[in-house]
This record gives structure tokens, C-alpha cells and sequence, in this order.
């Protein structure tokens, strides 16, 4: 069975970092992931989900020193479900991401947050129609170039 979250999105706020009794530390923030669709009129809208994230001990760290709100993270997780009890005793449920990695994502535009798919990503939209016919093929006997640096993490 596999319990994994993979989520990319933009901090709503720094993270808030405490040290419990025994010395490990916590972060908590919230991250917001965002998605574009068409509607039934064929007009673009956007769809935000913020999630709450949790970070533990060395992450915790590095989050406090390196995460500030508004950046674009990847990170990598499980999806956790608790129970508690408010002020007036109510029972309530909290749905977390506890992450175990993150990384923050720099894409080329210098841009932070972009929703996929977007308007640009269209197929219908004739103005951003590129004639791949133009482009050679590679042959077999070329090699693609290898980069070290590769910053996917998969």
C-alpha cells in the first residue's frame, strides 16, 4: 500500500516553526496548488486548493531558514487525517500533508505559480500553434545530451 503526496505550489505565508519539549522541531504552512479548466461557456477559470503542510526536525530547519511566503516548492509527503477538540469541545478533523522533502522550483520565465493547463497550453488556440514538422528528427546514432544538475526528482 502506498500513502504518497507529490505537490507543487506557492507558500501562503512563511512557515511558523516551534520547538517541542524534546527539542524536535515543527514547521507548519500552508501551500496553495492551482488548476485552470473551461467551463460549459468554453471561458478559462482558475481553481485554487490550499493545503496544510507539516515539516519535522532537519526539514523543519531548512524550511524556517529557506521558505518564504509566496516562493513556488516542490515537495513530497504523506497524507495524514487527525482528530482533536476545539475550545468549546467540539470534535474536528484536520486533514494534513506531513512532508518528508522539499525543494523550491525556479522555472525559466522567473515566473513563481504557474496552473497547468492555462490558456497558453490550449490545443485549440490557433495562435500558439507551432509547426513541429519544421524540427529534424534525431537520428539514432545521436546521443542526447546528460546533465548532471537535473533538478527533477523522478
Amino acid at each position: 500500500m502506498v500513502n504518497r503526496v507529490i505537490l507543487i505550489g506557492n507558500l501562503g505565508k512563511d512557515p511558523e516553526v516551534r520547538s517541542l519539549e524534546n527539542g524536535a522541531m515543527v514547521a507548519k504552512f500552508s501551500l496553495a496548488t492551482g488548476e485552470s479548466y473551461r467551463d460549459k461557456e468554453g471561458n478559462w477559470q482558475e481553481q485554487t486548493e490550499w493545503h496544510d503542510i507539516i515539516v519535522w526536525r532537519a526539514v523543519a530547519e531548512r524550511a524556517e531558514k529557506s521558505l518564504k511566503k509566496g516562493m513556488t516548492i516542490y515537495l513530497e509527503g504523506k497524507l495524514t487525517h487527525r482528530t482533536w477538540q476545539d475550545k468549546d469541545s467540539n470534535n474536528r478533523k484536520t486533514t494534513e500533508i506531513v512532508a518528508d522533502y522539499f525543494r523550491i522550483v525556479k522555472n525559466s520565465s522567473g515566473a513563481n505559480g504557474a496552473s497547468f493547463p492555462s490558456e497558453k497550453d490550449d490545443p485549440n488556440n490557433r495562435n500558439n500553434v507551432s509547426n513541429v514538422s519544421d524540427a529534424p528528427m534525431p537520428t539514432a546514432s545521436e546521443e542526447l545530451p546528460v546533465t548532471a544538475d537535473d533538478d527533477l526528482p523522478f
